[in-house]
């Protein structure tokens, strides 16, 4: 039976060029960076490894050894029997690195945000919330039932406005990217901890595309800053610069206890594969002792950013592994991405809803795990590419 209005709605995305479809792209081990796409070894400038830490040797054989001691699963949720020690040794590690008294470990950070976020508020609350904060923010305040208050993005006098239209709310809220996911910019970190004091409110901040990234010991933004004891709520992922899958809450004390009574995706779910626990538990050594990662990474993004900049590209404010190239229309982003899959480049189009409507792009990745030479050889060809398209008038390379 076809249902109608969901094959006219599926038609009408395709014809706005916005309907999804999974593409399969397998990694090439012996080569980090790459992946296979068709047959062939292409470029990979849209995963989130940012570390390169994802084929890292060390963090899988500690997951092949604890697959061969605990088992393929946990068997139920960490309320249950699902609670191994693997988990107790890395929230322990990741309350150190955080310089926090606890942490809880969630399966990703979807439900991390999801469930912090409605154990935390509820009717009579206010969240209040960037405009570019990712989905899982904004679906965690929806499931929560607060009052949603959006602020435009970044815009502190906005945020401040509606702080004292909403003063008298039960409680108060405010989330945050520390590195928006799209745009790769910084959220002002030391505006929104002066406005929380101000306002009594609780501050979160998701350091999902910032941990493993800033900070001398990859700790991110809120530590490289030094306000690690002004934010109330440090999440972050597991699933980027560790390379692996899962999330992390890092807190006081009684908050975690909150979390673990409260936050109903951890209550009612199975817990992760202590394999998965085990390679975390590794790659939060690496990143905490490897700081040539890091190095690398930053000396890749400013040549990458500064390139395609002076070339003339929209790529938008920041200093992040996140290099967003405007193209504005949904058609022509997919025409560039595709135009680079076929130059050798796995760099996928971004298209509403994920970004608002009329700011399509391209969003590319970096990675410790390319090198100049490859980023070099693949800033010309994006070049060429935008003079080929229409999307630059002139080329200008240094």
């Amino acid at each position: 039976m076809i249902i109608l209005w969901m094959k006219k709605e599926l038609e009408a995305l395709d014809h706005a060029s916005m309907e999804r479809r999974l593409r399969t792209h397998v990694p090439i081990t012996e080569n980090p960076g790459y992946v296979m796409h068709g047959g062939r070894a292409l470029l990979d400038l849209s995963s989130n490894d940012y570390l390169g830490l994802a084929q890292h040797p060390a963090i899988i054989e500690a997951m092949r050894d604890a697959l061969l001691k605990e088992g393929a699963g946990a068997g139920a949720s960490r309320l249950v029997t699902g609670n191994r020690q693997p988990y107790a040794q890395l929230e322990k590690a990741l309350a150190e690195w955080q310089n926090c008294d606890a942490a809880l470990v969630f399966a990703n950070g979807y439900t991390a945000n999801v469930g912090v976020i409605s154990a935390l508020v509820g009717r009579g609350d206010v969240v209040f919330s960037d405009q570019f904060n990712h989905a899982s923010i904004v679906d965690g305040i929806i499931l929560s039932r607060a009052e949603h208050a959006r602020y435009r993005h970044n815009d502190i006098e906005h945020l401040r406005a509606l702080l004292h239209k909403f003063r008298d709310k039960r409680r108060k809220l405010i989330v945050t990217d520390a590195v928006f996911s799209m745009d790769g910019d910084q959220a002002r970190l030391l505006d929104l901890i002066a406005l929380k004091r101000e306002y009594n409110a609780l501050l979160m901040v998701d350091e999902a595309h910032s941990g493993g990234v800033y900070g001398s010991r990859g700790e991110g933004l809120i530590s490289a800053l030094g306000v690690t004891s002004n934010v109330d709520i440090h999440m972050g992922t597991l699933s980027k610069s560790f390379g692996i899958y899962g999330a992390y809450v890092c807190a006081n004390e009684m908050l975690i206890r909150w979390l673990l009574n409260k936050a109903r995706p951890l209550i009612y779910s199975t817990a992760l594969p202590p394999s998965l626990i085990a390679g975390a538990a590794q790659a939060l050594k690496l990143i905490q002792t490897e700081h040539w990662r890091r190095e690398r990474l930053f000396a890749a993004s400013k040549f990458f950013r500064s390139s395609l900049c002076d070339a003339g590209f929209n790529i938008g404010n920041g200093d992040s592994p996140i290099v967003p190239l405007i193209l504005e229309h949904n058609h022509k982003a997919l025409l560039f991405s595709s135009a680079l899959e076929t130059e050798g480049i796995a760099a996928i189009a971004i298209r509403p809803p994920t970004v608002p409507e009329g700011t399509a792009r391209i969003r590319f990745s970096l990675s410790a795990a390319h090198s100049l030479e490859e980023l070099t050889d693949a800033v010309t060809k994006i070049c060429r590419l935008g003079l080929q398209l229409g999307v630059l008038e002139s080329c200008r390379q240094n």
